[in-house]
């Protein structure tokens, strides 16, 4: 399967730095480009990308309201936002994720984390950069409200709460596969399943809800 991308940025630089790396790969190909957040809604609308690399900051309307925008619409609900910021922690890349964003990467990630991420988030394995999963997490956990009880978990198994809460301290697939003592291919189905159950876009919405429930909480860490 070929990945299609759609770049979102106003530096017309960055664009073609991302669009010479993506377009060399026999897997991966740029499907359109957009210097404003307006005109990237507009383009995800028309040519329907798999991934869209979504710069926070833009003129007309920035990354943030765009990706709500796009993870809002029911109709795009296949299509994956990855936020491009410049800083590890960016004080927007909180509300990214609270906006529907499936993960971000920092403009100066290696070349071959960028060719991994993208492949890694339409496979829905993706959650954030390598090593800044758990800082993130450990920053939504200090920022996280009180839980409420609403029921969300109910139809849940134990075992699919319990790869949840893992899920939720920012473990991958392999990771919760060892601590479970079961096969990567076992515990990705059991996230997968979780993650229809509730509903959840991606990886990273399931990481909020295991917030929002009260399954995780704060300090957990460690």
């Amino acid at each position: 399967m070929t990945v299609r991308v759609l770049l979102a940025d106003d530096q017309l630089l960055v664009r073609a730095g991302f669009r010479a790396l993506l377009d060399a790969q026999e897997d991966i190909e740029v499907a359109g480009e957009a210097a404003d957040g307006a005109e990237a809604v507009r383009l995800v609308g028309e040519v329907r990308p798999d991934v869209v690399l979504m710069d926070i900051r833009m003129p007309v309307l920035d990354g943030l309201a765009a990706t709500r925008r796009i993870t809002g619409d029911a109709g795009l609900a296949e299509v994956k936002v990855v936020m491009l910021t410049t800083f590890e922690l960016d004080e927007y890349v909180f509300e990214a994720i609270r906006s529907g964003a499936s993960g971000f990467l920092v403009k100066d990630t290696e070349p071959d984390e960028l060719l991994r991420a993208v492949r890694a988030v339409v496979a829905g394995d993706a959650l954030l950069s390598p090593g800044v999963t758990r800082r993130l997490i450990a920053e939504f956990a200090a920022r996280s409200k009180a839980p409420a009880d609403d029921g969300l978990l109910t139809g849940l198994t134990e075992r699919e709460r319990e790869v949840m809460a893992l899920v939720g301290i920012g473990l991958s697939n392999e990771e919760i596969a060892r601590r479970l003592v079961v096969s990567p291919l076992t515990a990705k189905t059991h996230v997968s399943r979780t993650m229809v159950k509730l509903g959840a876009r991606d990886r990273a919405q399931l990481v909020v809800l295991a917030y929002e429930s009260g399954l995780v909480r704060p300090g957990w860490l460690g």
